[in-house]
């Protein structure tokens, strides 16, 4: 792409060991000038005449190269960018995974994407299926003279990366040129990036929302990132319902996996200027009054000040732990316990927490908080149970012969959660090199009234119009049946079962 020139950093540069991205609690339009108050609170991270600006929500990455010392205002005289990603995370240039973004020559407003082949080699370019970039001249926050601005809206999914990692806090590698005619400036940050990926920067995505303190519960806050209050998380069912746009997706959703709970930073702060130094977590099973304590380990990851470290928690001999110092920066920060689900009876379980001075003995005083949450590890059960031509059952691998006309095929399967803890379920079929074919699918957000369980359908005739269904072209199929579980371990959702049969048909 372009030109290969760069500049190395002046001797008395200094970089930063990382970049830390900070929450966005809306989206940001590559169109808002960088001086907008969405862009207040964002990482900066200093690279030779200018600065990296960065926040991210959960589907995109807003990055701006604020380069304060391209003064010329003369866009169209070969001024550009590449801002590549290491997608694999791996610190080397993998081909055909990591890739680059750049201009289309002649609009300075247009992204293109391309993937590495080798050092320096790249693709052909193409347009993003998402991202997007805007160049801005104007002032900064760090500079009153106007100059150059590249602002970024980056897909995480293109650039594989995910905010639900539950060790250490997630993150990707990335490295940028920006170049200008007038004045005549190129800076490849780290040099030769695209030659090398060694010494690429890290950025470490934000994955912490500030829910309105309404949301948060007394001491557990959050389950994960899914707040603990009454209005979210149902005190008689267990089960959670986040608004539409928060961080979490969930409609009236179990949960499972491994769990994180995270205290409300507020309140485990004054508990500490109360003395408190120990705390116990308690548990009681489905249809049990009795509190029982939660014994778990976990690694936590603390930033030392150059990097995350793993550190060890767990229960001392009285089964306390030691409470975490609010004012450290932690992977998860203000992090209770981490435990698995796995193992535990279906059903809802009951969970509070209690304090004590560094005696472990002396009680502290905390408000009352019982959380309630409903746990099912169950997968879906799916199935075909049938697929007849007429009135004839086809068994896998059979060679069928569908004849003209309205001749078809008709189906009867079976996607259901006992529980009634069902997200959605799909039929489809796929077949010849890559192609697949819809054939009938519902959603627990269309099938039923929010706040109701949802099971789902057992031996159930799929409708198709018409009545028998067709294929599109003679091929070999194979005939899927897919279903979700409406679960969460507080990141995202959980739990999926697939079955399938093959077929061909012949028209």
């Amino acid at each position: 792409m372009l030109t290969e020139e760069s500049i190395s950093l002046p001797p008395i540069f200094t970089a930063a060991t990382a970049l830390f991205s900070k929450w966005s609690e809306s989206p940001i339009d590559p169109t808002t000038s960088i001086m907008d108050s969405a862009w207040n609170g964002a990482g900066e991270f200093q690279f030779p005449n200018g600065w990296v600006f960065a926040k991210n929500d959960a589907k995109f990455l807003y990055l701006a190269l604020d380069v304060v010392a391209d003064t010329g205002n003369d866009f169209g005289t070969n001024d550009y960018y590449w801002l590549s990603f290491d997608v694999d995370e791996n610190k080397s240039i993998s081909a055909n995974k990591d890739v680059n973004y750049g201009l289309y020559p002649g609009f300075p407003n247009k992204m293109g994407i391309q993937k590495y082949l080798g050092p320096g080699v790249w693709t052909g370019i193409s347009e993003p299926p998402e991202s997007k970039s805007r160049v801005e001249f104007g002032p900064s926050p760090k500079s009153a003279i106007p100059h150059r601005i590249w602002k970024f809206k980056i897909a995480l999914t293109e650039i594989n990366a995910s905010l639900f990692s539950l060790f250490g806090l997630p993150y990707t590698y990335f490295g940028f040129r920006v170049k200008s005619s007038n004045p005549a400036l190129t800076i490849d940050f780290p040099v030769n990036f695209y030659q090398n990926f060694s010494n690429l920067t890290k950025l470490y995505f934000a994955r912490k929302p500030a829910p309105s303190p309404a949301l948060l519960g007394a001491i557990i806050g959050t389950v994960g990132l899914i707040p603990t209050s009454a209005t979210v998380l149902s005190p008689v069912t267990g089960r959670a319902t986040t608004t539409a746009g928060y961080f979490v997706e969930a409609h009236n959703a179990a949960f499972g996996g491994v769990l994180n709970f995270i205290a409300n930073k507020v309140n485990i702060t004054s508990l500490i200027g109360l003395g408190a130094n120990k705390y116990r977590i308690l548990h009681a099973v489905p249809g049990s009054a009795t509190f029982l304590p939660l014994v778990s380990a976990w690694t936590n990851y603390r930033w030392n000040g150059a990097n995350y470290v793993p550190q060890a928690f767990s229960a001392d001999i009285n089964k306390q732990y030691t409470l975490f110092n609010p004012a450290e920066e932690y992977s998860i920060d203000e992090l209770l316990i981490q435990f698995s689900t796995l193992g535990m009876d279906t059903g809802l379980h009951k969970f509070k927490v209690e304090f004590f001075k560094s005696d472990g003995v002396t009680p502290v005083a905390s408000a009352p908080q019982v959380l309630s949450l409903f746990i099912d590890n169950n997968v879906p059960n799916v199935n075909i149970n049938s697929i007849k031509h007429g009135a004839v059952e086809v068994t896998a691998c059979a060679i069928e012969k569908i004849g003209p006309g309205a001749d078809g095929l008709s189906f009867n399967v079976t996607a259901n959660d006992p529980e009634g803890n069902l997200r959605a379920w799909s039929f489809s079929a796929t077949y010849g090199e890559n192609q697949a074919v819809a054939i009938y699918s519902q959603a627990y957000e269309t099938a039923v009234p929010p706040g109701n369980i949802w099971a789902g359908v057992q031996n159930f005739a799929v409708p198709t119009v018409p009545a028998a269904w067709r294929p599109p072209i003679q091929c070999a199929y194979s005939f899927i049946v897919q279903a979700w579980a409406r679960t969460t371990n507080g990141y995202g959702y959980i739990g999926h079962s697939t079955y399938h049969r093959n077929l061909t048909l012949l028209v």
